[in-house]
């Protein structure tokens, strides 16, 4: 707004909307919307001082500086007015438009999977649970608000599986949440996954025919829909993106064995921190070697051993070594960007399962969704944010999401 001599007023922010105009009718911000603003580099407000009608105040941002992704992540406040932020923020909508686009037109069904589970789908432990704060502060002991102990979801997998008693193909699109104590550039105790499940599927190719779509179609709509905003991510963060993107998008995605890959690990001549062994987890360094091997193009790697598996995992039976038919996409970059797995619909097999590791009480539902009818059935998982730093070239998962959730960091 403007005072009576025409100055500014009442400004905590960078940008005042307005429909400013200038001289000859061609206006301060010609070409654009009236939904344009004009620049500020600090705000005027109002003072009560004597013979003074403004004062200046500083704001952490500056017109003509170009502040680092990790500078403005401390005013997750006021990063939305920054160029790299707002346009983060509109290429975030278009991804989500475009992977609910991408499920409708596949005939997939949306389910609202919900946030409070007595589940551990990952079988991690890593949970927040969940009780009302005037419980905590009164240490009831024995007793639970839902009567049973209840966490923030870790997944919406198992709740979909259900689904696939009703439907062919569902999707769930929703917060997860990871109690881990760690603050690296990859990890977020909240963050958004983007999960499916497909009835009637006996074969990994199906699962991982549904991931390469899903990641080629959303990010080409986004390219098309989003140019602008994207161009601005691959020209000053991360030159060199676009061509790893064009890569990525004309070429088939690898496919390698777990097997295929240790062997491929143990022959390299890199020197890794964690030994690469078969029975173990891949480690980042590991995922992020295989892609380069395959020549920055996304690969698949395939059947896993059975014992770092969770539960649900099918068992391929294929003794001695005893791998399940589970998958994981790694992309450029990123290392892991999906995981999944056909699930063990074979009900003897399960419940062995299920003893064996001492949860055959805590899933008894699970059993009875293979006792009282079931089909094979499989699916995935895809970290949303994890998706976006690989497309954009971020390297922090923390400047990907409106407002970062991280252990000793809370902030708003």
């Amino acid at each position: 707004m403007w005072t009576r001599k025409g100055r500014l007023l009442g400004l905590p922010l960078t940008w005042c909307p307005s429909t400013l105009r200038g001289k000859g009718g061609d206006g301060l911000f010609k070409g654009r919307s009236n939904k344009s603003g004009l620049k500020v580099n600090e705000a005027l407000l109002e003072t009560a001082a004597k013979g003074q009608e403004v004062r200046v105040q500083n704001l952490p941002f500056k017109i003509k500086e170009r502040h680092s992704l990790e500078y403005i992540r401390q005013f997750p406040h006021l990063r939305c007015k920054t160029n790299v932020f707002s346009s983060l923020l509109r290429i975030r909508s278009e991804a989500s438009t475009a992977i609910h686009s991408f499920f409708k037109n596949n005939g997939f069904v949306h389910i609202h999977a919900p946030i409070i589970t007595s589940n551990d789908c990952e079988g991690a432990g890593e949970l927040f649970q969940i009780e009302p704060a005037s419980r905590t502060a009164e240490k009831h002991e024995n007793t639970h608000f839902f009567d049973v102990p209840s966490f923030l979801t870790v997944s919406g997998q198992l709740h979909l599986e259900v689904m696939t008693g009703a439907f062919t193909q569902v999707y769930t699109f929703g917060p997860t949440f990871r109690a881990e104590n760690s603050q690296t550039r990859r990890h977020l105790a909240e963050f958004y996954m983007v999960e499916a499940e497909l009835a009637f599927t006996e074969s990994l190719k199906d699962i991982m025919e549904v991931m390469e779509n899903l990641f080629k179609i959303t990010t080409s709509h986004i390219l098309s829909n989003c140019s602008d905003d994207v161009e601005l991510f691959h020209k000053y963060i991360a030159p060199g993106q676009k061509e790893r993107m064009e890569q990525m998008l004309k070429n088939s995605f690898q496919v390698l064995s777990y097997t295929e890959a240790i062997d491929i690990l143990q022959r390299s001549t890199e020197i890794f921190k964690f030994e690469p062994k078969w029975g173990c987890d891949l480690q980042t360094e590991h995922e992020n070697y295989l892609v380069q091997h395959c020549g920055n193009i996304p690969v698949f790697v395939v059947n896993y051993p059975y014992d770092i598996k969770p539960f649900y995992a099918r068992d391929n039976q294929d003794h001695p070594q005893h791998t399940v038919a589970a998958v994981d996409l790694l992309v450029p970059g990123i290392g892991e960007l999906c995981g999944g797995s056909l699930r063990e619909e074979r009900l003897d097999l399960l419940q062995s399962r299920l003893k064996e590791l001492g949860l055959k009480d805590t899933y008894h539902w699970y059993e009875e969704l293979r006792q009282f009818g079931s089909v094979p059935h499989g699916g995935f998982g895809l970290g949303f944010e994890r998706y976006l730093q690989c497309i954009l070239g971020v390297e922090n998962i923390k400047d990907v999401i409106p407002f970062p959730r991280f252990s000793h960091s809370c902030l708003l």
